[in-house]
């Protein structure tokens, strides 16, 4: 388990704040970037296109939103930015089902 300092745990825990009080539809709606692999955010979770972890990426993690099958999909995290499914970051969690 990696440590996360005060400002990185700030950082996430706004970002989490706000993307999950965003809602899926208005997600889908404003969603139309990719996501700037320079934002504090993207840095502080650690976001990468290409998932390291075998079984772990953004098409099966709970925060992802969009149409399955999309190669980039809204994600609550990254506010009105798209993130690729094999993607993958820190705050990845199973997807339910």
């Amino acid at each position: 388990m990696s440590n996360i300092n005060r400002r990185d745990f700030i950082k996430v825990s706004g970002g989490l704040l706000i993307g999950l009080t965003t809602g899926g539809l208005s997600l889908r709606a404003r969603a139309k970037e990719k996501v700037d692999m320079d934002n504090p955010t993207v840095k502080a979770l650690k976001y990468v296109h290409e998932s390291p972890k075998d079984d772990q990426n953004c098409a099966n993690c709970m925060h992802i939103g969009g149409e399955a099958g999309q190669e980039w999909r809204p994600c609550a995290l990254f506010q009105n930015k798209l993130v690729r499914s094999e993607g993958w970051c820190t705050a990845w969690v199973k997807k339910p089902g």
